[in-house]
């Protein structure tokens, strides 16, 4: 009997280890101590601001084509466990990872920092912690490229030195090993990050036994919106955030911080001014017909210029695959002179040869015909003029402007008496509604159409060709 009560209370205590094991090894540390300081679980909710930021990897697939599944998950845990470490050192609570993206945040009852703080002071706190926390995360990222090891200086756990260590010796193998020129070429780890900040509902969520702590809201929605159209590489946040940061004072000390660091190592960015470093974009959400939404796109690493330079120059040899790649970005970062120019002067340098009277001529048909005429007819002419006169980004910025003219705008309707007397004339008014809308639609449908099907891909398919006729240049040479 003895023998049979100890057998049953090992094996409980063995049940109570186990669930112990797997409490801490699933359940997030920083929430767990929340619940134990406030001395039990809460089950009401609380609304409260907060700072969220999500992160996406882009292009992972691509490198998980050089990588086992276990290669892939160790690379994954690596590199998840140097953003933990930022968000940790920030203060920062990670919410969730869902495959190749994390969502975080800041603030509310388990953030320890804001506990004492009224509402100004905690909004204060949090815009600087999340924004800086952002920017990062995005060097972090251009660290683990290298294969950096100075972060690790920085590191006391060592559960998370060894996961960074173990990514960084399968990325060593895949930039040394047989196929390290396509990928040094076609792979460097990039990220998008948007951030916000606002009221939430804070709690738990979801049927008993599958209770979840999270937070929803417009915030949350925003700042996945913010991720989602972030340029690669960089952080868009949005209108309110951003105004946060500029009436704190932390959007001028960004600014000179970075242009003392880009001139340190030289990059062309030690020249970047204001609303260059913060640009104002409208969104188009395409879930809210088209509604725009005020953003600001924030340049975050003090190399980037150079960096898609030199990844350029190993694409240009890597065929139509590098060239697609090259295209891409282009079409990322038309909007940042700085990279555009780095680009064009690698062009030049080269030799790629950019047909820029082919790009004029695709955008304003009309006009390139009557430059011509006054060429004489001379399409030499015209090449060598237009090729004087504007830059790769001008051209680039006129296809912006262009775009712009187009986009999709709710067309007035009539204000029609539209009330209800008889049916006849009830429908009458409003079939003549529909169809003036249409009339009025049909033409910016027509445009806009146009330009998406036709100019815009049509454009880059002009810069992809002439990179198509270096590479076959450059090929004829060496077989020669």
């Amino acid at each position: 009997m003895e023998n049979a009560t100890s057998r049953i209370s090992g094996d409980v205590s063995k049940e109570l280890q186990l669930r112990r094991q797997i409490e801490e090894f699933y359940l997030p540390r920083q929430l767990v101590n929340a619940i134990v300081d406030a001395g039990g679980i809460n089950n009401v909710s609380q609304e409260t601001d907060i700072a969220i930021g999500f992160l996406d990897i882009s292009r992972y697939t691509f490198l998980s084509r050089f990588l086992s599944p276990p290669e892939n998950q160790a690379v994954l845990n690596g590199l998840y466990s140097a953003f933990n470490w930022v968000l940790t050192s920030h203060g920062a609570y990670l919410n969730k990872i869902e495959g190749d993206s994390l969502m975080f945040h800041f603030g509310g009852p388990i953030d320890p920092m804001v506990k004492n703080m009224d509402n100004r002071e905690a909004r204060k706190y949090m815009s600087r912690e999340l924004f800086y926390t952002c920017v990062q995360l995005q060097r972090v990222t251009s660290l683990f490229n290298q294969a950096n090891k100075n972060i690790l200086k920085k590191v006391n756990d060592p559960s998370t030195v060894n996961a960074i260590m173990e990514a960084y010796r399968i990325l060593g193998e895949l930039r040394n090993g047989y196929a390290a020129a396509q990928f040094n070429a076609l792979f460097q780890i990039r990220i998008r990050v948007g951030a916000a900040i606002g009221p939430v509902l804070i709690g738990n969520f979801g049927p008993e036994g599958v209770k979840q702590w999270d937070v929803i809201g417009m915030p949350v929605i925003d700042a996945k919106r913010m991720e989602s159209s972030a340029p690669v590489g960089g952080l868009r946040i949005t209108q309110e955030f951003f105004e946060l940061l500029h009436e704190n004072g932390i959007t001028s000390e960004y600014h000179r911080r970075i242009r003392k660091e880009a001139s340190a190592i030289g990059s062309v960015y030690k020249d970047i001014s204001f609303d260059e470093l913060f640009r104002k974009a409208g969104v188009s959400l395409k879930d809210k017909r088209n509604a725009a939404f005020e953003t600001y796109s924030v340049q975050v690493s003090p190399t980037l210029p150079e960096s898609i330079r030199e990844q350029s120059e190993l694409l240009l040899m890597r065929g139509e695959v590098g060239a697609d790649s090259i295209v891409d970005f282009l079409k990322y970062y038309r909007g940042n002179n700085f990279v555009i120019n780095q680009m064009e002067s690698l062009f030049r340098k080269k030799g790629v040869v950019l047909r820029k009277d082919f790009l004029y001529q695709i955008m304003f048909p009309a006009k390139y015909k009557f430059r011509l005429e006054n060429c004489g007819g001379e399409a030499d002419k015209l090449y060598k003029e237009l090729s004087e006169e504007y830059t790769l980004f001008q051209l680039l910025t006129l296809l912006g402007k262009l775009q712009d003219s187009v986009k999709d705008k709710e067309p007035e309707s009539e204000d029609l008496d539209n009330s209800f007397t008889r049916y006849n004339d009830w429908i009458s008014h409003v079939s003549q509604s529909y169809h003036s809308a249409y009339k009025a639609s049909r033409d910016v449908t027509l445009k806009i159409s146009y330009f998406q099907t036709v100019i815009f891909p049509l454009f880059f398919e002009c810069v992809k060709g002439s990179i198509l006729e270096y590479q076959n240049a450059v090929s004829d040479v060496e077989e020669a």
